[in-house]
């Protein structure tokens, strides 16, 4: 018996897209279990995500059953994937110092609330190899300069590619990633901003937020870009702070708020609830 399976699409809004999409799972022996959707009508584009369980009349494999979806997928002119439930998304954490949202991320997946196999952590440093060796996870020390930046993407890149990773996740990897290599990860990669974006971007928001006086501070999880702290945002959260707290305070508060943002972003992207939308995304949160 096949396990549950995710579908999620977008394509142009038309008539008829829900109705044939459930025709089509349920002659091939599935139920719903949960489904949402969204028209945005500003893109003119249809979301949907929907879980599907297997009833005792399953007769095709997964790998047929998305071979028949073909024809439907080229009809509406859809960008789509079908996943098995069972099969975790496979991550690459990449780290530098600091080390919060690390160990949410580790705990969350060691504790298997977070459904992904966390495969490695990169870093330019090695201040956090002992926390990867403390969960068992391989650790890749790749060092940065401004001259060898581009050998050390390629040993990202090639890590990846090693390790059959998805996805990449910044959790507060201190470098600005090149034009190519956001290019090559194009949907690819989410980071954590310390900051509640489009305000604050660079460095030391915190810093930044103190000295104009703001009453909220809050963190982001968005997708990489070439353009730095401009990708479309998944998550935010914020925190309320007074004209008392000072920078380092602000900072200390932020931290939590980094580590909580990020993890859901991960959990929804592990989830196929994220799907980009131009420069916004649609996120079916539960």
């Amino acid at each position: 018996m096949p396990d549950s399976i995710t579908l999620k699409f977008s394509c142009p809004d038309q008539a008829h897209i829900s109705a044939t999409v459930f025709s089509f799972f349920a002659d091939n022996g599935y139920n719903i279990l949960e489904s949402s959707q969204h028209e945005d009508p500003f893109t003119d584009l249809f979301f949907m995500r929907t879980v599907f369980a297997p009833m005792d009349n399953v007769s095709l494999s997964i790998d047929e059953l998305r071979q028949e979806f073909f024809t439907i997928a080229d009809k509406y002119k859809m960008e789509w994937r079908v996943r098995e439930n069972k099969v975790k998304p496979r991550i690459l954490l990449a780290v530098t110092k600091d080390s919060h949202c690390m160990n949410n991320l580790l705990n969350a997946w060691q504790r298997g609330v977070l459904q992904v196999d966390i495969v490695g952590v990169v870093s330019n440093h090695t201040d956090l190899k002992r926390i990867a060796d403390w969960f068992n996870v391989p650790f890749y020390h790749f060092p940065i300069t401004k001259e060898t930046k581009p050998k050390q993407e390629a040993q990202i890149i090639k890590c990846m590619e090693d390790n059959d990773v998805e996805l990449l996740v910044l959790a507060r990897y201190m470098q600005i990633l090149s034009d190519n290599l956001c290019q090559q990860l194009v949907g690819r990669a989410i980071n954590i901003h310390h900051s509640f974006l489009p305000g604050f971007k660079g460095a030391k928001p915190y810093h930044q937020a103190f000295e104009r006086g703001v009453k909220l501070i809050g963190a982001t999880a968005h997708y990489v870009t070439a353009n730095l702290d401009e990708g479309p945002i998944i998550e935010q959260a914020v925190e309320r702070i007074s004209h008392a707290n000072l920078p380092e305070e602000l900072v200390e508060t932020g931290r939590d708020i980094e580590a909580v943002v990020l993890n859901r972003a991960v959990k929804w992207y592990s989830e196929d609830r994220v799907m980009l939308n131009g420069k916004r995304t649609v996120v079916f949160r539960r």
